[in-house]
């Protein structure tokens, strides 16, 4: 996998360990996760920089997407459903010394309003600061707010931290732990900082690797040489659960793998052709088989971790060959001598990018390119790094790409959806494609509050990606982390915003 950055230091922040702190915090919690540092950017990697504890939100949620206070300790909405005001906690500092104060506030989020950050998207009107608060004004009423001020691009950042162009060039937060070292795109050192507003962590120091390889990390994990190794290849789990010094834990989170198709392509422009996709694809055989999870089988795109999304009424996504045959021959994609499908001349060839940083999407690729094969489509895998799926949808380039999405890294699945199925489709969702209903309904649900009306407005909208199938989706999720039991404290959270580090401690 190409790094996203020369494996070089970006920079250095805020002041490093002495040595008689180095000689008093010898236990270093080591993290070991796919994902590598792409900058400082938030929008591209301020998941790492939250999951970490160095950086917080105006609010944050609970494992079941609820909001929870964090930089605000409480909030109220106007009863117009246009006028947020938040009342920020007391007596909070960055990691420079400086004081969290509601003008910097204010114009971190006015930073995080650029795109491609996700509060882009929100039809905010007026972001101000008053005494002890900020005061967030809509154009029209949107109820997810809360779950859009707790993405990590919507992170609070000291005002130190912004360049002249208002570039982030020092990731300083105010979070439980402060920035050492960041050395891109594979390390970050990091140590608690003791002017935190929460209760003390336990934990002293933390270092985070990057390591792509699915293998790679098990072996750190079994070896002792990571102490919470994060998302596991599904062959290394049954493995690593038989060591005594391990606990592995395997949980279902609202994340699903989906293919993505290129939509205004001559090849899965019409919508029979992207049925006929897939109802090429052997779920079952691909989550028994690869995946070691059959329970992992996608019949629909939202899982039931999703809660209200997930539609017990929709008829399952199934495995029929014939009849996927049948539809690639209503199209006009015609078996040709060498057994690939031609239509007006053109045969059916296309390129399927996927990455190895989720260490079973290569084999569900695969899988997936015999599978299509066997209907008469010609698929050439690629293994790339994960920033050739947006890139591609940004260029225009991509054909297919197979990712895992999570619906709820913003706590309410709707700011996915808006992201990845709105006007001009999205990075991980639709390509070449779109809806007006759709969108209208995504729009409408925003602002809706009567309960039935919001319950209908989601039935409507999983049913239209159920049948126009824009992303098709393969398998849902499990993840699953191994952790020495040296540490103890180590849950999933499985909104992924946060490692929870604050709450962990040595075991010994």
């Amino acid at each position: 996998m190409k790094p996203l950055l020369p494996a070089l230091a970006v920079c250095v922040l805020l002041a490093p360990l002495s040595a008689a702190q180095a000689q008093t915090s010898a236990k270093i919690l080591k993290i070991v996760a796919p994902w590598e540092i792409g900058g400082l950017d938030p929008a591209r990697s301020g998941y790492i920089f939250s999951r970490m504890g160095v950086v917080e939100t105006l609010v944050s949620a609970d494992a079941e997407g609820r909001p929870v206070p964090a930089l605000a300790e409480r909030w109220e909405v106007a009863a117009d459903g246009l006028t947020w005001r938040f009342a920020l906690r007391p007596g909070v500092v960055f990691h420079d010394g400086t004081p969290v104060t509601a003008e910097a506030l204010v114009a971190s989020l006015e930073k995080a309003r650029k795109a491609p950050a996700l509060l882009a998207s929100v039809p905010i009107a007026r972001i101000a600061a008053e005494p002890g608060a900020v005061v967030i004004q809509t154009e029209r009423p949107f109820r997810s707010l809360l779950a859009f001020l707790a993405h990590y691009s919507s992170m609070i950042l000291a005002p130190a931290a912004y360049g002249a162009d208002g570039g982030v060039t020092a990731m300083i937060g105010s979070g439980p732990y402060r920035v050492v070292a960041i050395n891109a795109p594979l390390t970050l050192e990091t140590a608690r900082f003791e002017r935190w507003w929460g209760p003390k962590p336990a934990i002293e120091s933390v270092s985070y690797q990057s390591a792509g390889r699915g293998e790679t990390r098990a072996a750190l994990a079994e070896s002792g040489q990571a102490d919470i190794v994060y998302v596991l290849a599904p062959e290394t789990v049954d493995r690593l659960k038989r060591l005594p010094k391990l606990n592995v834990s395997v949980q279902p989170i609202p994340r699903v793998r989906t293919l993505k198709l290129n939509a205004g392509s001559p090849y899965f422009s019409d919508p029979r052709v992207r049925q006929a996709v897939s109802l090429a694809i052997d779920r079952e055989g691909i989550a028994a088989a690869i995946l070691r999870s059959p329970a992992s089988t996608a019949t629909q795109l939202f899982p039931p971790s999703l809660g209200d999304w997930y539609q017990k009424d929709l008829p399952p996504l199934g495995f029929d060959p014939a009849k996927a045959a049948v539809l690639l021959d209503a199209a006009g994609w015609r078996v040709g001598a060498d057994g690939t499908r031609v239509k007006d001349g053109l045969p059916f060839k296309v390129a399927l990018r996927t990455f190895s940083d989720r260490p079973e999407l290569p084999p569900v690729a695969t899988a997936l390119q015999a599978q299509l094969k066997a209907v008469g489509l010609d698929v050439a895998v690629s293994i790339t790094n994960s920033g050739e799926i947006p890139a591609g949808h940004r260029d225009g380039t991509l054909q297919m790409g197979l990712a895992a999405r999570n619906f709820s890294l913003v706590p309410d699945p709707l700011g996915t959806l808006l992201q990845d199925f709105g006007p001009e489709g999205g990075d991980w969702g639709a390509m070449g494609w779109k809806n007006d209903r759709l969108i209208a309904a995504l729009g409408q649900l925003s602002a809706e509050a009567d309960a039935a009306a919001r319950a209908q407005l989601r039935r409507e909208i999983a049913g239209i990606l159920h049948t126009e199938l824009p992303v098709i989706p393969v398998a849902w999720y499990d993840y699953a982390v191994a952790a020495n039991k040296r540490v103890k404290g180590v849950v999933i959270d499985p909104l992924e915003l946060s490692y929870n580090i604050e709450r962990m401690a040595w075991a010994e």
